[in-house]
């Protein structure tokens, strides 16, 4: 099975990197990061690059696509390199996905239109404007298309898309060997459980820039 996870300049890095953990234990994978050219991509901290293996016209039929979102969607919004790419890619894929403002591009390229998707929370707003149906499940599956929300939820959908693929047994073995058992010291994960004024600045972008 060909993966083909999808990066550009300022992605989000837990948001491949997440699911390249998981799904690179899929029996037969075969993974690549893939962006516009080859080479180092920096992620949107700036102080981590990953290395794109193959350009985005040398992996033309993918069996899985995997979008990763960050502060760099924006600037992909209009990308036509990549758009026409994941319209191609997606016209023969078995799963088309994504993780976090990934979606935002799959909305781009028309191919969430009527369907129910989510993304980060802070960026649902743009998903139904692109002509998505927006909802704030952590993992959301419409046909072949996966969508995950911001950033960690791209393990969730890894998992799920391993028992679908692989069958549930091997999903809990991974889950199992990759010890994904969160406990985390806040409950503070969703914009309904946190301080109002994060959720606030958040938005604002005066804490942190997600879109």
């Amino acid at each position: 099975m060909q993966i083909a996870l999808v990066v550009y300049d300022r992605f989000t890095a837990l948001d491949v990197v997440g699911p390249y953990e998981i799904l690179s234990r899929l029996p037969d994978a075969d993974l690549a990061f893939v962006a516009e050219r080859p080479g180092p991509v920096r992620t949107d901290t700036g102080f981590l690059a990953v290395t794109a293996d193959r350009a985005l016209d040398e992996v033309p039929s993918p069996d899985l696509v995997v979008v990763s979102g960050g502060p760099g969607t924006m600037d992909q919004l209009e990308n036509p390199a990549l758009l026409d790419w994941l319209r191609a890619a997606d016209a023969t894929s078995t799963w088309t996905t994504s993780v976090c403002s990934g979606s935002l591009l799959l909305a781009a390229a028309g191919l969430l239109r009527g369907r129910r998707a989510t993304c980060h929370w802070a960026a649902l707003e743009l998903l139904e404007k692109s002509g998505a149906e927006p909802t704030g499940e952590r993992v959301v599956t419409d046909g072949k298309y996966v969508t995950a929300a911001g950033v960690s939820a791209g393990i969730d959908m890894a998992l799920t898309l391993t028992g679908r693929i692989a069958g549930d047994e091997h999903a809990r073995a991974v889950q199992l060997l990759t010890e994904y058992d969160p406990q985390p010291p806040y409950d503070a994960g969703a914009p309904h459980k946190a301080p109002a004024h994060l959720v606030a600045e958040i938005r604002a972008g005066s804490r942190f820039s997600l879109t």
